[in-house]
């Protein structure tokens, strides 16, 4: 019974920040990998960024060097801190396993850039 449950979204204005949180249950959380996905109208989902068991990071090239994800083991979370964003950085974000695991998406949380 696997759980990944994101939240902190919301509409910001471009140039704003956002932090994201997934919190996960029913896994061995600090041996997974994890990252985050998002997907916007009309696009296929991808991956933006991952972090490994040991704390290595990957990011996509569209958001490197405004994106940070992070982990916390002792709570089971996984964070996104988005900083300097875009309006087509608008999407509905998730986190999942890297790779993903078809049965494990949320409901995602929705990020909205706009003026």
């Amino acid at each position: 019974q696997v759980q990944l449950v994101e939240s902190g979204g919301g509409l910001v204005q471009p140039g704003g920040s956002l932090r994201l949180s997934c919190a996960a249950s029913g896994t061995i959380f600090s041996r997974d990998n994890m990252g985050w996905y998002r997907q916007a109208p009309g696009k296929q989902r991808e991956l933006v960024a991952t972090i490994t068991s040991v704390g290595s990071t990957k990011y996509a090239d569209s958001v490197k060097g405004r994106f940070t994800i992070s982990r916390d083991n002792a709570k089971n979370t996984v964070y996104l801190q988005m900083n300097s964003l875009k309006p087509e950085d608008t999407a509905v974000y998730y986190c999942n396993f890297v790779p993903y695991n078809i049965n494990y998406w949320g409901q995602g949380t929705q990020v909205t850039v706009s003026s």
